[in-house]
């Protein structure tokens, strides 16, 4: 079974979504940015998901994190949670 790791952080607007994610491009750091503004209590920790399989997580992360590049920051994606910015770190 697919297995990947990730990290991710929350927001409650796209506008906020969308800053944060050019705030990264430009070379901020994704784990500060997370600490400081997600929602989620994986924020804390710098937005780290740990390891997971296909299927544990909402469908639109599964869709996210099992298809799309390695090491790039993804999103927005919308969720029923809110916003989220996410970071495949690696997959098998």
């Amino acid at each position: 079974m697919a297995r990947a790791s990730a990290r991710h952080l929350l927001v409650d607007s796209l506008e906020l979504c969308n800053d944060l994610k050019q705030r990264i491009e430009n070379g901020e750091d994704f784990a500060a940015i997370a600490q400081e503004y997600s929602l989620c209590p994986s924020g804390q920790d710098g937005g780290n998901l740990g390891e997971f399989s296909q299927g544990q997580m909402v469908p639109e992360f599964d869709k996210v994190v099992f298809n799309e590049a390695i090491n790039v920051v993804h999103g927005p994606v919308q969720t029923q949670f809110g916003y989220h910015l996410l970071e495949v770190t690696s997959r098998s």
